[in-house]
Order: C-alpha cells, then structure tokens, then sequence
C-alpha cells in the first residue's frame, strides 16, 4: 500500500460540524472514490479494493456515518455516510489518476500496487516497491478522497464498477 502524503499538508476529512446523516451523498463536500484496474479478475479486484479502502478509514476522518441498530438489537457497524464510489480504469488512467491526485494537497490517496497482489510477505512487497521508481508503478486500486470538483475533474466520466 502507498500512501500519499504531501508534507505540510492540511489533513483531509470532515470536522464533527460537517456530518449531517440527513444529506444526500451528493451534498457532502468530500468526494470518496475507488478506481480498480478494470483487468483484474473479480477475486483480486475485490481484494484490490478492500487494500485501498482500509487506509482510507483510518487516515480520513469522519467518513464512517454512526453504526445501526436493528429491531432485534443486532449491532452493525457504520458504514460510510457520504457514500463511495467503485469505478474502473486501464492500467495507464489508474497511473494518471494516481499522479494528479497526488499533486493535489487537499485530496487523500492510497493505492495499492501490482506488487501487493504478487508477494505473500510485507517486507517483501516493501523491497519491490523500494526498487520501483513511480512512473514505473502499476496499481490494482486507488482511493481518493478530496473535494468534490477537483475528485471529479481527476476521474473524469470513469465507469461503475460492474
């Protein structure tokens, strides 16, 4: 997993005033995305996403909406309040999507790649994105999250997920 981290950058999520569960997702200011590389089969695509989003939880504040409780009691976790969308891109657009989010210090990014899908040991997959330079890098899955308009300027007219 890389993440991106611009030094001096504000950090991105939604302060305690913004979270309104009322709201539409379209009415909340952040903008949360997940591009998979549309050649990866079901399996790995899945797990290429879940990799994305699992930083994305912890390091972007108030995107989980309070968890829910059903008529029997049962306790469900909350779920993400402003919504997530799973779209799908080449490999090269995936590149491109990275890089122009990454530039942009008010949206969050962590990608998963390739190299995560093909070592079994962290270090491992450490060491192989160690020799990498980034242009070099081919990722299964990035998560965005960022400001409405810019998010949607980088992902352009990218298609659901299937």
């Amino acid at each position: 997993m890389s993440m991106v981290n611009t030094p001096g950058a504000a950090t991105v999520g939604f302060t305690p005033e913004e979270i309104d569960f009322s709201l539409s997702t379209r009415q909340a200011r952040l903008k949360w995305v997940v591009v998979v590389n549309a050649d990866l089969p079901p399996g790995r695509a899945a797990n290429a996403a879940i990799c994305a989003v699992a930083p994305t939880v912890t390091a972007v504040t108030g995107l989980l909406g309070a968890e829910a409780t059903d008529a029997d009691g049962t306790v469900h976790p909350g779920l993400p309040w402003a919504g997530c969308s799973v779209l799908t891109a080449d490999a090269a657009t995936l590149r491109t999507i990275r890089v122009k989010a990454a530039s942009c210090a008010a949206i969050f990014v962590a990608a998963v790649p390739t190299a995560a899908q093909t070592t079994r040991v962290y270090s491992d997959f450490i060491a192989d994105v160690g020799k990498s330079r980034a242009e070099e890098i081919d990722y299964c899955a990035i998560s965005i999250v960022g400001p409405r308009n810019p998010v949607d300027k980088i992902v352009g007219k990218l298609p659901l997920m299937p």
